[in-house]
């Protein structure tokens, strides 16, 4: 058995294996979103690759062939208050399970972006998985599910700043930039804010001590 992985390794076809990746677990605002892929033995996907290492571009041109040449795919979605809730690294689980749990076929195994294993309660049932290090960039049916979460989350991202205006949320996409940082000073948050992160969460104010005199 490996240190990776869950169960003793078994021979599995390619169409059996889903690849899972997370986008956005990094952000202050809006959710972390998780994509599952099972891909074919044979598929045309020219130029697939991590998603963080495409142009928004060519993820757009790769999302619908994806979804189009997958033997299956699903997305899964944990909202911020989730987030708060339980902590971003067990939202990631719960959005990853989602994901898992949304495809039309069930893998026989599951290959999981980073080194973590996804608990048995987030993912509801027992399927053999391993983790692979930077595996959004070894492994295709990874890089796919990376590009699945991406695209949809900038998608709803882009539908959330119209919802709420002022954040500048379809430009940096819920990241902490200097843009997004200053309007949560200036306007607060809004629902769509994890409360529970540093420079979201208001700083506890220095006590002023009262004068003797």
């Amino acid at each position: 058995m490996t240190r990776n992985s869950l169960y003793q390794a078994v021979h599995y076809d390619t169409v059996e294996i889903a690849g899972v990746d997370e986008a956005g677990r990094g952000c202050l605002a809006g959710p972390v979103v998780a994509g599952a892929c099972i891909l074919p033995a044979e598929y045309d996907l020219p130029g697939l690759n991590d998603s963080k290492k495409l142009t928004a571009g060519k993820r757009e041109t790769l999302y619908p062939l994806i979804r189009e040449q997958a033997v299956a795919w699903g997305l899964g979605v944990a909202w911020p208050w989730e987030i708060d809730e339980i902590n971003i690294l067990q939202a990631t689980f719960r959005a990853m399970g989602r994901a898992v749990r949304a495809m039309k076929a069930e893998p026989r195994f599951l290959r999981i972006d980073g080194d973590k294993l996804i608990p048995h309660h987030a993912l509801g049932r027992d399927i053999p998985q391993e983790y692979v290090i930077q595996g959004d960039g070894k492994v295709p049916a990874i890089s796919a599910a990376s590009i699945l979460a991406k695209t949809f989350r900038d998608h709803l991202m882009v539908r959330l700043a119209g919802r709420y205006p002022g954040y500048g949320l379809s430009k940096h996409m819920g990241y902490g930039t200097k843009v997004h940082v200053e309007a949560i000073q200036r306007l607060g948050p809004c629902r769509m804010h994890r409360l529970t992160f540093k420079k979201v969460r208001p700083e506890d104010k220095p006590q002023v001590q009262a004068s003797l005199f």
